[in-house]
């Protein structure tokens, strides 16, 4: 028995370094030698993988065109516990280094007969709310989704009079799929600058069993927020993982209809690589994704372990805000 125990104990010795050293080839470092996407090949790709006049010369809801009502009763039929989760972050009117646009909250009365409160969200695209992006949200060289010319339709003095966020108003219903690639590596959060790639996706896909198609949304969790819940608050714009821009031509084969995310891009970035925003603002110009930014998929990514399974139904309901360019969310999964 004692020979038993010292062998376990070696073994032990033996097996946990290793464990470590697997886990350390998931750091920005050890992507040195992956190439990045050029200013060249980014140009060429807005050339010829855009879904500009796919759906029409007038449209303005560009891959949500993808959720057809079989795509519905396909999301509705996964839904067999009947347990459901949200993945939007609590707002938070507290100003901090990963929030510096925080909510305004108050409140207006608190009396015997009843209360009532205001709340006002200064930056609708900000760092600390979970928003939904319009397509009048980003543009590349004035041009936003399908090629519309900004000049004339997004003004100070009227918003977006094509490509708002009143186009979602009948909401959202459709497949989810999370991809956690934290629980493909075995860590809690990635770090970084790290660049989630094609491979990494595919490799979560063979692990968990599932991949998305058309009309699905992707929902891609780094680990944000198990970060901050174990180093505290950071600036998002300087540190955080992410989508390689390599991605890109396969989020176009793929032919998802939504994809949300913590952050919109990995940081630091080399000095020849291209900006943060490259890949968010490709997805939602070039192919018309609409974006779901700052999510929390904690505890999606907690549910999903416990059902085991990493599909469930999706649905996301906009405000209806005429000419607004993006909309707070509280995206809820459906298992």
């Amino acid at each position: 028995m004692r020979n038993l125990k010292l062998l376990g104990l070696t073994l032990a010795l033996v097996i946990i370094p290793l464990v470590i050293n697997v886990n350390s080839q998931y750091t920005a470092s050890a992507q040195q030698d992956l190439s990045f996407v050029s200013q060249a090949q980014f140009e060429d790709w807005k050339q010829n993988i855009n879904n500009w006049g796919r759906w029409g010369a007038d449209d303005e809801i560009g891959t949500l065109n993808l959720i057809t009502p079989a795509k519905r009763t396909e999301a509705a039929s996964l839904v067999l516990s009947g347990v459901t989760v949200s993945l939007a972050r609590n707002t938070d009117n507290v100003e901090s280094v990963d929030n510096p646009c925080p909510v305004d909250w108050e409140m207006v009365n608190a009396t015997p007969s009843g209360a009532s409160d205001r709340i006002a969200f200064r930056c609708i695209h900000g760092l600390g709310t979970t928003h939904i992006d319009g397509f009048g949200h980003r543009f590349f060289d004035g041009k936003m989704w399908n090629g519309v010319d900004m000049a004339d339709t997004v003004t100070m003095e009227d918003g977006a009079l094509v490509n708002s966020v009143l186009t979602m108003k009948d909401g959202i219903v459709t497949r989810g799929v999370l991809y956690d690639i934290p629980r493909l590596q075995g860590v809690d959060y990635l770090q970084p600058g790290y660049r989630v790639t094609v491979a990494d996706l595919e490799a979560w896909e063979a692990m968990a069993g599932v991949k998305v198609g058309s009309g699905d949304a992707m929902l891609f969790r780094w680990g944000r927020w198990a970060r901050r819940e174990a180093e505290g608050s950071f600036d998002t714009w300087e540190e955080a993982a992410g989508l390689d821009n390599n991605v890109i031509p396969w989020l176009r084969e793929r032919d998802i209809s939504i994809l949300g995310w913590e952050t919109p891009g990995y940081t630091p970035r080399p000095a020849d690589d291209l900006p943060t925003l490259a890949l968010h603002d490709f997805a939602l110009t070039m192919l018309g994704i609409h974006l779901i930014d700052r999510s929390d998929l904690d505890a999606l990514a907690a549910m999903a372990a416990v059902q085991n399974r990493w599909e469930f139904m999706l649905t996301i309901a906009p405000l209806p805000i005429p000419n607004g360019t993006g909309s707070p969310v509280n995206p809820i999964a459906i298992f």
